[in-house]
């Protein structure tokens, strides 16, 4: 797919970006913004200093707002008034939009992210799962999915997932939760359809295509690390289990991760998978699929699934929220996502338990600074390149 014409408000803090892969490039399309009548211009730091902002910019941050900002949370409602009552109460780092958030048309669903963003200049990571097909919260989304892309050329991937950050992006959203790395030949398995390969090269070839098609207009993350298709089960209602080794997963499972982590995907969601010749805890909690991630060359944010997906489990050692949000950020996480059993309060309890762990010294404060300046971070990058560009009114009479 070609590369479109910058829009004029931003070709100078593209071409001043913070150096980064391929999925960070920002070409926006002309016609992306719809029918919006302009966007927020916001001054971007110059490309060396964006690493040097946000960790001048956490440093300045009490523990309280620290912690806030390594939450994602959600409530269930498409009002714009409850929706940014709910980002000033909260002051959490992002917020996940699912079916409940999405109006009926674009433009209402532009009200919406509007709403969500507080400080167009200090942008939260607002992110959703559209990976299309099965699993897709943009009715408007037509292009292919994973269920035929995983039997068509990686160029096919390219340009579906070209065509779906667009849309992402023209929402006024920055992250999509899209790109499924998880790898399995098996029909009778729940990621089947969901999967970008029946083969971890195949599924290599489209992760990395996909990343390098939508990295123009959205921030891509792969998912779910370190892989279902190894683990039977489904992570919605249990925690699945596998014995494969270290060594046989990396031949593998986890070939597809390699790909998308080489192509720049600047996001990794953990999933609550047991590899139990590895860790016995789930990937989100285990401090040791996060050095491998590292280990990979990973160097973007790190996420957890949906937490609350471990409570309805059933476990009781995961009954407490809070307590598996401590856990995950002390494991390796930067971000925490909460949506199953969560209400207005959720994420803000978690944040209180979080900065209670620094306080008390359960939970370094050092991995909380490192959390915390990766995730804003990845606002401030959000902010220089445009992304998910806010409306502002009238912005061509104001020059």
């Amino acid at each position: 797919m070609r590369r479109a014409t910058r829009l004029s408000i931003l070709a100078a803090a593209v071409t001043t970006m913070l150096v980064a892969p391929p999925a960070l490039a920002s070409d926006v399309e002309d016609e992306a913004v719809g029918s919006v009548t302009g966007a927020v211009r916001v001054e971007p730091a110059a490309a060396e200093d964006l690493a040097v902002t946000a960790a001048e910019r956490v440093a300045a941050m009490t523990t309280a707002q620290k912690a806030a900002t390594v939450v994602m949370g959600h409530i269930p409602t498409a009002d714009p008034q409850q929706l940014r009552a709910y980002m000033e109460d909260s002051a959490v780092g992002g917020f996940i939009l699912m079916g409940s958030n999405v109006p009926g048309s674009e433009s209402a669903l532009r009200d919406v992210t509007a709403a969500l963003t507080i400080d167009p200049a200090l942008p939260p990571l607002l992110a959703i799962d559209q990976e299309g097909g099965d699993v897709s919260r943009l009715p408007w989304d037509g292009f292919p999915s994973s269920v035929t892309l995983k039997y068509e050329d990686p160029g096919a991937s390219e340009l579906a997932f070209a065509g779906r950050g667009a849309l992402v992006q023209r929402a006024g959203i920055g992250v999509n939760f899209g790109i499924v790395a998880d790898v399995t030949d098996d029909s009778g398995m729940f990621i089947y359809r969901r999967a970008l390969g029946t083969t971890p090269d195949g599924g290599a070839e489209r992760v990395g295509a996909a990343v390098l098609g939508e990295g123009a207009e959205a921030l891509s993350t792969l998912k779910h690390f370190p892989g279902h298709g190894a683990a039977p089960g489904d992570s919605h209602r249990g925690i699945p289990q596998t014995g494969m080794s270290e060594a046989e997963w990396r031949a593998s499972d986890a070939v597809p991760f390699q790909a998308g982590i080489d192509a720049g995907a600047p996001l990794l969601m953990f999933g609550h998978l047991e590899y139990t010749a590895v860790d016995a805890a789930p990937a989100s909690l285990s401090s040791t699929w996060h050095d491998i991630a590292r280990d990979l060359g990973f160097r973007g944010i790190a996420i957890t699934d949906d937490l609350g997906m471990l409570q309805a489990s059933g476990i009781g050692a995961y009954s407490d929220p809070v307590a598996n949000a401590v856990a995950a950020i002390a494991a390796g996480n930067d971000m925490v996502l909460a949506v199953l059993f969560s209400d207005s309060s959720t994420a803000g309890r978690m944040a209180d338990g979080i900065a209670a762990a620094v306080e008390s010294g359960a939970l370094p404060s050092e991995r909380l600074d490192e959390a915390a300046t990766r995730v804003v971070e990845l606002r401030l990058l959000l902010a220089a390149q445009g992304r998910g560009l806010m409306p502002c009114g009238d912005c061509a009479a104001a020059g």
